[in-house]
């Protein structure tokens, strides 16, 4: 995720550019950039770090023109660097492109382009927009007006490119206009009085206009002093169809959400398609490890804490069936304390969403000493964690606010089950029929995640209504979902400060049912599985006893379960193993509404931090 804001008027665009930026910080802070059109050349100034370093360096610069594209970063591609920093610009330096999202295909375009004598200067996959529009500029009649060959050039350039994109772009032989597209990724236009805006959030340009327009996939955007026009990918022009912004600025931030965990849970389809963007011919090269190196692997450690650790719980039921190797998850905060036997053919595997978490690299760091192979899942590249790797699988969730994880966590459930079915496939714990069936499946799982929000959202809201005023909940589950179930109690503490507890739901009746009592509210994550049976009958003893019976299941578990529990919460059908994706969205929800509904902090909630950097 990164954030893209351009502008064109009558005033020198710069200051509407470093200002769009700070709103946009919170997409992305490894790097900032701008790019000003002013007398008929091409000017660019980039900086690492966050858009403060940026502004200092502007304020130097006399920037007049009224044309400008400007960028804050959140690396993918690249370390975070001023050469890695948008935008990035063609051989001649007449054009600049900005760019938020992944081109899965940049590679051999990359080798493409460099046998027709282009020449890279990044490490990103950005830059290769940039040549590839500058390529398709020399083919354009030098005759026509300028406004149509860029469109053209952008139109062939788009229908080169794979993967989700929002693309800004500004030249030199067209001084007065911005050429905008999308794929997948968000981009907002801002229709203003002779200045208009292209922006990856509204909240960039909502000080100056309140009319946008959002493009649809593979439509372009011109703007101009005098408006905006809008293209399909053949280049015909269409209407727009304009939307009255009714935000304010602060809660443009959070695309109209009171508040950034709730952003950042419906942003999970996104996020996790975002993660996925690779195929299963790609597994090799994006787990860095190779089908000998898989044939070695004789069992597998993970080390995480907090949320994370709760992923790479579940990633245990995961990798055993489908890859058949033994798995230990392990909190990093004891690992590290711990004696840990050598043990030949052992990968261990850290999951961090920042890479900078004190114990998970301290046990990292462990574990390397003790020879170990190493393989990190993180969402910051060039994080201290992911130096330490031997390879790394990058979530590319985008930057996560609320410190309460969300996208964060199912996108680490993604990576991981991921990699089981990548394992089990290369050792030979898969057939090559199951594996293409559960990878069907798996990567539809952007699709389930956004049917699932729209059937809990509203039924989730209602409930918390009827139960927030109780300070103890039980959260259980079986199998797989029993991780779900820790994770469904540790949201609910973070951001409510309520007393919960999560179970195994056969373990109900060795001790914790005596925390039963009238009205208690018991959340139980029981799709219609394997043990479904089991988990009806954890409920009914819990229920015997007058606790009031949550269950999140499927529709099939749904028409067993009437009058068997007090309230039924529904998520789509699943393969079994997906289920607990699902279930985390029941789960951060109920702790959302409760927490809004008890007045608390929700982003930042008392004591807790981001990223956890000391011991």
């Amino acid at each position: 995720m990164c954030g893209i804001i351009g502008c064109v008027g009558k005033k020198s665009a710069a200051p509407y550019i470093i200002q769009g930026l700070k709103n946009l910080e919170y997409r992305g802070y490894d790097s900032a950039g701008i790019a000003v059109i002013q007398d008929g050349k091409l000017l660019r100034l980039r900086a690492a770090g966050k858009v403060n370093a940026l502004e200092k360096l502007a304020a130097k610069k006399n920037f007049t023109g009224v044309s400008a594209l400007g960028h804050t970063r959140w690396a993918t591609h690249g370390k975070p660097c001023e050469a890695n920093s948008h935008p990035h610009t063609d051989c001649g330096g007449t054009l600049a492109v900005v760019h938020n999202g992944i081109i899965e295909n940049y590679l051999p375009l990359k080798e493409e382009l460099k046998k027709k004598g282009h020449v890279f200067r990044s490490e990103t996959d950005t830059e290769v927009i940039a040549h590839l529009i500058e390529e398709n500029l020399k083919t354009e009649n030098k005759n026509a007006p300028a406004e149509k060959r860029l469109l053209s050039a952008v139109q062939k350039t788009v229908k080169r490119i794979t993967g989700a994109f929002a693309v800004g772009v500004i030249w030199s032989g067209a001084p007065n206009i911005i050429a905008g597209v999308r794929r997948q990724s968000p981009l907002a236009v801002g229709l203003g009085d002779n200045e208009n805006f292209i922006a990856s959030d509204v909240s960039a340009f909502l000080k100056h206009t309140k009319k946008a327009v959002f493009p649809e996939d593979d439509e372009i955007v011109l703007i101009s002093p005098s408006g905006a026009k809008f293209y399909d990918a053949d280049g015909c022009q269409k209407k727009p169809q304009i939307t009255k912004i009714k935000w304010s600025s602060a809660q443009a931030e959070k695309g109209g959400f009171e508040h950034f965990m709730l952003k950042e849970i419906y942003e999970q389809p996104d996020a996790v398609a975002d993660t996925l963007r690779f195929g299963t011919d790609d597994m090799p090269s994006i787990f860095g490890v190779d089908k000998n190196e898989v044939k070695q692997i004789k069992n597998i450690q993970i080390l995480a804490c907090g949320t994370a650790y709760h992923a790479a719980m579940t990633a245990k039921y995961f990798i055993e069936q489908y890859a058949g190797v033994p798995v230990n998850a392990d909190y990093a905060s004891e690992y590290k304390y711990r004696s840990v036997p050598p043990a030949a053919g052992t990968l261990v595997i850290a999951v961090s969403q920042s890479g900078e978490t004190a114990d998970t690299n301290a046990a990292f760091k462990k574990a390397k000493s003790l020879g170990f192979k190493t393989m990190a899942i993180c969402n910051v590249l060039g994080s201290t964690l992911t130096r330490m790797a031997d390879h790394t699988f990058y979530t590319r969730c985008g930057p996560e606010i609320s410190v309460a994880s969300t996208k964060a966590y199912t996108s680490q459930l993604a990576a991981l089950y991921g990699l089981a079915l990548f394992l089990g496939r290369e050792n030979g714990g898969l057939s090559e029929e199951r594996f293409k069936s559960l990878s069907e499946e798996f990567f539809s799982l952007p699709r389930l995640l956004d049917e699932t929000l729209k059937m809990l959202a509203p039924a989730v809201e209602k409930l918390a209504k009827k139960v927030y005023r109780r300070e103890t909940y039980v959260f259980l589950a079986r199998g797989v979902n029993y991780p779900a179930a820790l994770e469904g109690a540790l949201k609910l503490k973070e951001i409510s400060y309520l007393h919960a507890e999560g179970f195994p739901g056969g373990e109900i009746k060795h001790g914790p049912i005596a925390l039963i009592d009238k009205n208690l509210p018991v959340i139980a994550l029981m799709p219609k599985d394997a043990l479904f049976e089991k988990m009806l009958s954890a409920c009914e003893e819990t229920k015997a006893r007058g606790a009031r019976v949550i269950a999140v299941t499927d529709s099939k578990g749904a028409e067993i379960l009437k009058n068997k529990v007090s309230d039924i919460l529904v998520i789509p059908p699943a393969t079994p193993f997906l289920t607990p994706v699902l279930n985390a969205v029941a789960v951060q929800l109920f702790a959302y509404y409760i927490a809004k509904l008890r007045k608390r902090e929700i982003d930042q909630p008392r004591n807790l931090a981001k990223s956890v950097t000391v011991e």
